[in-house]
């Protein structure tokens, strides 16, 4: 997932505004105790979430892949008045950490925490839902989008992480895995669904960023 030079990388966190302690220690800890680390948005993403957060305002975010927690903490940042963040992880050897992260934040209350599969807790998660972001098992990502839509507030957002896949989403079709195949046909997906605007952006692995019409 590395994209930009090192040094052009290194640079884009220099102008970022830092993470919070509370972040860094989540990120060290998952870099040095948790297996696959790269799934962690990190410094940078972290902080490209809390703004788009802080920007969108929403009152309900449903996040569809836990992993540490991270991500959460970052959405968490720029809720409105009352919001919550409502985060599902299908790993429950993650759970005790996780939850001793959160209820180290200053925004532990507004963090809801649901152990298991996504589909099913996703049903049982009423609308209507302001922000949705999707960054579990890549097979499943266009029956996520499908499960929520109906829930997502007219000018919502539905945000997938990963879709550029390490750039193997350029390959040539029939040379994809599964989850590269996956994530090309889910990008295709949204963008010849007209109930949304779109854009891909390249930040790390890419986040596709849907708006609800």
């Amino acid at each position: 997932m590395e994209f930009l030079p090192e040094e052009i990388d290194a640079y884009s966190e220099r102008f970022t505004q830092a993470e919070s302690s509370l972040l860094a220690e989540l990120n060290r800890f998952t870099n040095s105790k948790v297996l696959m680390p790269r799934m962690l948005a990190g410094h940078l993403q972290g902080r490209v979430l809390s703004m788009l957060s802080h920007m969108i305002r929403p009152k309900k975010v449903v996040e569809i892949g836990t992993y540490t927690g991270y991500s959460a903490l970052c959405w968490v940042e720029g809720l409105a008045s009352g919001g919550v963040v409502e985060t599902i992880e299908v790993n429950d050897e993650l759970e005790d950490k996780i939850r001793s992260f959160f209820d180290r934040s200053e925004y532990k209350d507004q963090i809801k925490l649901h152990i298991g599969h996504a589909l099913e807790v996703l049903n049982t998660i009423e609308g209507p839902i302001d922000l949705v972001y999707i960054d579990a098992d890549k097979e499943n990502y266009a029956a996520y989008y499908d499960a929520v839509f109906d829930r997502v507030s007219p000018g919502g957002y539905i945000i997938a992480d990963n879709v550029l896949w390490s750039g193997k989403v350029t390959d040539p079709v029939e040379k994809m895995d599964m989850e590269t195949k996956a994530l090309f046909d889910y990008s295709s997906k949204i963008h010849s669904d007209d109930r949304v605007q779109n854009v891909l952006f390249p930040i790390r692995d890419g986040l596709l960023i849907a708006r609800k019409s």
